[in-house]
Formats: C-alpha cells, sequence, structure tokens
C-alpha cells in the first residue's frame, strides 16, 4: 500500500494539449495522454520552468504517495489551485490509476510498467537529503527509519507481508499487460494483485536508485528519467539503466538491510490503523520472522531472478488448439540460438519483433500450435515468455516433456551473445527454477547439437554453455 530547452518543451506539450483536442472533442486531452515515460519527461521539463516548484511534492499533492508514513516523513504537500493548470491536469492524469489498475502507472521503454507513486517519494527524500535534510522525525520508532527505503518498499513489503501471514494471500506479484504498447492506456494484472506487484516493486527500486543519486548530485528530473529510462527527444536509444534494476539494487541494498528496514516498518505500523490491530497478536520474534520472510523473498523474485517479458507484452498470438501441461520438476534444459533472426535483439521494440516473427514463422510455416521455445533470451537484459513454465514446447525433438528449451535471440556460431545475457541463464533463471521447483536440483544442461542432428546452438555458444553447472 503506497501509503530555451525549457520553452522548446513547453511548447512541444501545448502542441500536444492542441493535438489531442484536435482529434476529438468528446474525450478531454488527459484521456489520450499515452501512460508512458515518454508522455512523462516533456512535462516535467515545463515544469521546471519555475524553479520554486517542488515537483516531487507536487506529485503527492496530485494523487502520489499518500499514506501515513509517508505523510508524516515528508510533510503536508502543497495545496492544489483551482482551476487546476492544464500541465498539472496531464501528470494527475499519469498519477492516477486506470480502471483495471490499483496504482498510477507508466510504460518504460523497456517493456518494464513503473508504479509512479514510490519512484517519486524515492526522488522527493534524496532531493530533501541533497538539501540537507536531517531525516525522519525524532520520534520512538521513527528514528530508526531509512526514510528512503520506509517511502519506497518497506511500508509496502511489511504490511503485504503482514496481511499475507494473516490472511494467506500472495504477498508478491503478479506481473500485467497494457492493452497497446504503442498507445498503452489500460494495464491488467495477470493475477489477484498483491500490495506488491511487479510494478510497484519497479518503481520502488527505481525510486531507491534515483533518490540515491539525486542525494549525491541533484540534476533536472527530466534529465535524469531521459538518462535512465533511455529516452531522448523521443527515441529510444540503446540498452536503458533502467533494465538493469535489479542488478543495481541489489549492489545498492543486501538483504540483511532490507531486513532492517523492515523490522524498523513493522515497530511504526503497531502505531498506526489497521495495520496496528493486526500486528497486536504477534510478539517480537513473529515480527522479526514476518521481516526475514519479506527481505528475503523479494530479494528472490526481483533481484536473485531475472525479469521476463510475458506474452501479452510482446503480442503472442493465441496458441493453437489446446497445449500440454508439463509436469515439473522437469530433469532438464536444452540450450538453443535462434540462427535466424541472426543477429541479437537489443531493444525491447527489437525483441518483442523477433518474438512475434518466430511464432508466425514456427506456427505458420512449420505448422506448430505456438513458439516453440520455452523462453528466449533477449541481449536487452530480459527473458521473453514462450511457451513457459506450464506448457509442452516444441524445441528438442524427443525431449520437448523432459526439459525446458531456451533460445538465445542470434547466430552464434562464430562469437558468444554478451556476458550479461549469458549470465541471465547460468546465474538467474536456471537457480531460479531449481528454487522454484520447475527444475530438478540435479538437472542436466545440454545444447540442442547433443539431442538432435543440427549445429544449433553454434559453436561458441556450445563451448560456452560447457562450462555451466549441470552440463552433460
Amino acid at each position: 500500500m503506497l501509503c530555451s530547452a525549457a520553452a522548446a518543451t513547453a511548447a512541444a506539450v501545448l502542441l500536444l494539449l492542441a493535438v489531442l483536442s484536435a482529434r476529438t472533442q468528446a474525450v478531454s486531452p488527459p484521456a489520450l495522454l499515452p501512460r508512458h515515460i515518454s508522455s512523462l519527461i516533456p512535462i516535467l521539463q515545463s515544469l521546471e520552468v519555475d524553479d520554486t516548484l517542488d515537483i516531487p511534492s507536487l506529485v503527492r499533492a496530485l494523487g502520489g504517495c499518500g499514506t501515513p508514513v509517508c505523510h508524516t516523513l515528508l510533510g503536508d504537500p502543497p495545496p492544489t489551485p483551482k482551476p487546476i493548470p492544464e500541465l498539472w491536469t496531464l501528470l494527475a492524469h499519469l498519477l492516477h490509476p486506470n480502471t483495471t489498475a490499483e496504482h498510477g502507472l507508466v510504460l518504460a521503454p523497456d517493456g518494464s510498467t513503473v508504479a509512479l507513486a514510490p519512484l517519486f517519494a524515492g526522488i522527493e527524500v534524496g532531493l530533501k537529503r541533497a538539501a540537507g535534510w536531517p531525516g525522519p522525525i525524532d520520534q520512538p520508532n521513527w528514528a530508526a527509519l531509512d526514510a528512503l527505503y520506509a517511502v519506497t518498499i518497506a511500508e509496502a513489503l511489511g504490511t503485504s507481508f503482514l496481511m499475507a501471514r494473516v490472511n494467506g494471500t500472495a504477498a508478491l506479484g503478479p506481473d500485467g499487460c497494457w492493452d497497446d504498447v504503442d498507445n498503452p492506456q489500460n494495464f491488467t494484472p495477470l493475477g489477484p494483485p498483491s500490495l506488491v506487484p511487479d510494478v510497484v516493486a519497479n518503481g520502488a527500486m527505481d525510486g531507491v536508485l534515483l533518490g540515491t543519486r539525486l542525494a549525491e548530485e541533484p540534476i533536472p528530473l527530466s534529465v535524469l528519467f531521459r538518462r535512465y529510462y533511455g529516452v531522448e527527444n523521443g527515441i529510444i536509444r540503446g540498452w536503458p539503466h533502467s533494465s538493469r534494476r535489479r542488478q543495481d539494487f541489489g549492489a545498492l541494498t543486501a538483504v540483511g538491510k532490507l531486513e532492517e528496514e523492515v523490522v524498523a516498518m513493522l515497530r511504526v505500523l503497531r502505531g498506526l490503523s489497521p495495520t496496528c490491530e493486526l500486528l497486536e497478536e504477534f510478539g517480537e520474534e513473529e515480527e522479526a520472522g514476518i521481516a526475514h520472510r519479506a527481505a528475503r523473498e523479494f530479494m528472490e523474485v526481483y533481484v536473485e531472478c531475472p525479469a521476463i517479458i510475458p506474452r501479452c507484452m510482446w503480442g503472442a498470438r493465441p496458441y493453437r488448439g489446446t497445449p500440454s501441461p508439463l509436469s515439473p520438476p522437469l530433469g532438464s534444459i536444452y540450450i538453443h540460438h535462434t540462427f535466424v533472426p541472426s543477429a541479437p535483439c537489443r531493444s525491447f521494440a527489437a525483441c518483442a519483433r523477433d518474438m512475434r516473427s518466430m511464432q508466425l514463422f514456427h506456427q505458420d510455416t512449420r505448422g506448430w500450435d505456438d513458439i516453440g521455445y520455452s523462453f528466449v533470451v533477449g541481449s536487452d537484459g530480459y527473458l521473453y515468455q514462450g511457451r513457459g513454465w506450464h506448457w509442452v514446447g516444441a524445441h528438442t525433438r524427443g525431449h520437448n516433456t523432459k526439459g525446458y528449451g531456451v533460445g538465445y535471440v542470434g547466430n552464434f556460431s562464430a562469437s558468444l551473445p554478451d556476458p550479461q545475457a549469458i549470465a541471465l541463464v547460468r546465474d538467474g533463471l536456471i537457480p531460479c527454477a531449481v528454487r522454484a521447483g520447475w527444475l530438478h536440483q540435479n538437472y542436466t544442461l545440454h545444447g540442442h547439437r547433443q539431442m538432435v542432428n543440427t549445429s544449433c546452438p553454434g559453436d561458441a555458444l556450445f563451448q560456452e554453455i560447457q562450462t555451466w553447472h549441470g552440463f552433460k
């Protein structure tokens, strides 16, 4: 629960408003503004023309973090004038959830979705620290909080795992999908949402990372967002820092640090409603157990395991017919390269396009029910769901029911995938699959060529995987 250049950008926003107004008389412009980082950045830059405006506080006033913890630590947000200025209305549109989501969200160029409340709360703490802010209020329990973690993740994480302990509900996840990645308006979770769905985890990690940066070097938020999310004048360039948020958060935050912050937060929540009533039945030892589990599971799911882009985000066609279920845990992993496409994909847009192309080929040319691979590895920092953990694939003839097929996008006959792409599978996907019960602990790993007469996964990649744990 979470509780000159500037003038040119301002002109661009006014032009955007004019274009949107011209498109329809029946729908207000904010309703048409894509819920995307690229929509947010010009709004921020236009607001930055007024250097007296505290944008993170404005965000809270318009619908950002409004929990008792945020309010107590960060103070009262500024009052909103009547009528609300048009730029503020656009910002408020992005901050308020749509009909299918519980949080104000935006889609990032790397294909991830970010909750804005924890993101801007972390940014506000970072800017306050850069200005010499002394930190949390001097009251019992509150002084032990690290405000940066308190307003981004600790309150939501502690509350979610407390509720899970009481009600037996899920404490983390799920992910979800947008109706249209080119014009995202409606985001739908892929299951019953917890208090820490993937979008909140992303926003919280980004809030911690960017808040830490701003505390050391305050820069305009529009510049920060362009650099971090990989947006430059509306054009997406290169591999954005946001695609490394899990690695960067893990490097900054040890599991013990996160556990300490959740323990401190639970002590604060004992004095707040409604969590005070829930915590009455738990002693200090049980409280510590909740914090330990919360920190450990969060780090396992969102730091140690790689993010997997779901089918609905890359634009998958429906499965043809009825998929056959697997019976995990399975005993093997089979490594492939796609050969065609022959070049690694290095952005969400490129990888999603390659996924659609491969599915089209597998279904229409080869006559398969779906894309053959269980998972596909991009060189953009992400894995892509093919048939996934549950369904029999079409990747390794004669062995599809015995293991998962993982394909690297590209031709790796003479060269290797990027080190980060290698690590996604070797150090991320496989150990996480073992821990989650999808793979046997004593699994075996094979190259496609060991099972079928083929050169796949290419000489270079096959030589590489011979050094991996489980190779046989």
